[in-house]
């Protein structure tokens, strides 16, 4: 196997593992829309594209020199998750925006949308770590170019991603439908997204500080 085959496959193994992003795509997409998931997709984008340039640049050894910067971004990260998830679950269940998504959700809710894909992988330090990890073990550089070669890996992690994001934006929103038979369904629904996003939040604030 390549080396590039095996960039390719260790980025599946990771996109196909349940998180965050995987969660708030489902999440936007059963209860605003396959419009509204893919202004999520666009947003979750940008922020590994935000990553990669970090990464190449070097910029986690910051996390390293001032420890406090990694606990800092982990906390708000966690916060940001426990905030979307108390939110959507104070929105209860069984409203109009998922039952015609279409008609509900305007240009507004497509730019909030956006951001909040932005957001929750931009504050999630451990997504930037992966990419300072993972990026450079494939770095040939007796090829040189380095800059290139961070260039070439970071627009595939970014179009592998983005893959999977329209992926699961699509199952969402076939989800959305199913679940919009019955009010019942969609209370269940926002139950069972706001509780794993709580989770998620309350895993990463409680997350082992960084130490030199």
């Amino acid at each position: 196997m390549s080396a590039l085959s095996a960039f390719v496959v260790a980025l599946v193994i990771v996109y196909v593992m349940p998180g965050p992003d995987m969660i708030l795509l489902l999440e936007t997409a059963a209860s605003r829309g396959r419009a509204a998931a893919l202004a999520t997709a666009a947003g979750l984008g940008l922020a590994r594209s935000c990553h990669v340039a970090m990464a190449a640049l070097g910029l986690t050894a910051l996390f390293r020199a001032a420890p406090w910067t990694f606990d800092a971004v982990r906390l708000l990260g966690g916060a940001y998750l426990v905030w979307l998830g108390v939110r959507l679950f104070s929105a209860g269940g069984g409203s109009s925006v998922s039952t015609t998504p279409a008609l509900a959700v305007g240009q507004a809710d497509y730019a909030k949308a956006f951001r909040r894909g932005l957001l929750i992988n931009l504050l999630n330090p451990k997504a930037l770590i992966f990419c300072s990890v993972l990026l450079p073990q494939f770095i040939d550089v007796t090829h040189g170019a380095i800059g290139a070669q961070f260039l070439l890996l970071g627009v595939i992690l970014v179009t592998i991603g983005l893959a999977f994001d329209v992926l699961y934006a699509l199952a969402g929103s076939a989800l959305g439908r199913c679940f919009d038979a019955a009010p019942l369904f969609a209370r269940a629904r926002n139950a069972l997204f706001s509780t794993v996003l709580i989770a998620l939040g309350a895993k990463l604030m409680l997350l082992e500080p960084l130490t030199r």
